[in-house]
């Protein structure tokens, strides 16, 4: 008879040792929920490819951040979709334009409850769909991109927008947003860097949600997912350039990019559970092939787990709602 000395499984026995034992637990703060908000529209829309998600009006958008602030979660990150868009994203830099709009709308529902936080990309707002301004031989052109951040960096800090999310993987991209900021007086708007943007096939549901009008890709900005030590890099440099946090996109298919990064970052460091790994849940769910309550926590979990300090996800407001219902008992 084998007696094993060493018995790991003494901490799995009932549920309170391994409530007790668990190394990593979800908090409702630690969510922030990404919003699209559509203009021209008088209803919230369905968005196919995302089941439960929407893209707002203003006024659907103000219930659902009320809703969020009430769930506890951490912050929304808003994305607008225009009616009308041109080759260097005018109407991201429009005060009236419909990302400008519904930022001074949310913040003025929630005030402090949470952070209010946007996009700062062209990519939304450009007719043919890239992250920045195109040079005449249709490449992107990183430095003038950077001009139009600039812009966009100090119209959404004038509409109360608390962090912007620098999406766009333009070199510089973050150095010249906090010049910009800090120079006009926004020495307290924070910037989330986009640092390690993977050129991911998990985007195509996202694109749906903003009605995206890119053709061909973004693999000259964009990160090749075969690179690891390239996502580490960039990181190291948006936090040189004075990034308040860095983000690794997607998560779950870049776990191992997301704990080196955690491993070197001196400061906050959040995942993005984009469009593709919602959906692919969502549709195994709806199946009967997997339970879907369990799936979606686990794999917030695990991003957790691999070093995000937060996480954005889809699911926040749900997710937030049972852990809250899970505390309560």
């Amino acid at each position: 008879m084998i007696n094993p000395v060493i018995r790991p499984r003494r901490l799995r026995t009932t549920p309170a040792l391994r409530r007790l034992a668990s190394e990593i637990r979800l908090h409702p703060s630690e969510l922030v929920l990404p919003m699209f908000v559509r203009e021209g529209t008088g209803d919230p829309l369905p968005i196919q490819s995302m089941p439960g998600v929407l893209q707002h009006t203003i006024d659907s958008a103000r219930r659902a951040v009320t809703d969020a602030a009430a769930a506890g979660i951490g912050g929304v990150m808003l994305f607008g979709v225009p009616t009308v868009r041109d080759a260097v994203g005018s109407g991201a830099t429009d005060p009236d334009g419909i990302l400008n709009a519904a930022t001074r709308a949310l913040v003025d529902e929630v005030g402090d409850s949470l952070v209010v936080q946007t996009d700062l990309c062209l990519d939304e707002f450009t007719d043919h769909g890239h992250c920045g301004v195109l040079a005449a031989d249709g490449s992107v052109d990183n430095d003038s991109t950077l001009e139009r951040y600039r812009e966009m960096a100090l119209v959404q800090a004038a509409s109360g927008s608390q962090l912007l999310g620098l999406s766009g993987m333009m070199d510089g991209q973050v150095s010249a947003v906090r010049q910009a900021l800090d120079q006009n007086g926004y020495v307290n708007t924070a910037i989330l860097a986009y640092s390690a943007k993977y050129a991911s096939a998990f985007y195509g549901p996202f694109r749906d949600a903003v009605e995206s009008t890119l053709e061909g890709d973004r693999r000259s900005y964009q990160l090749d997912p075969a690179n690891r030590r390239e996502g580490v890099r960039e990181a190291l440099l948006d936090i040189q350039e004075g990034a308040d946090i860095v983000m690794v996109k997607p998560a779950m298919s870049y776990l191992d990019v997301l704990a080196e990064v955690a491993g070197v970052s001196d400061i906050p460091v959040w995942a993005y559970q984009v469009s593709g790994e919602y959906a692919m849940i969502e549709a195994a769910a709806a199946h009967g092939w997997i339970d879907r309550r369990r799936a979606v926590e686990e794999s917030v979990l695990s991003i957790r787990r691999a070093g995000a300090d937060a996480v954005l996800t889809y699911w926040a407001v749900e997710l937030a709602t049972w852990l809250n219902e899970r505390q309560a008992r």
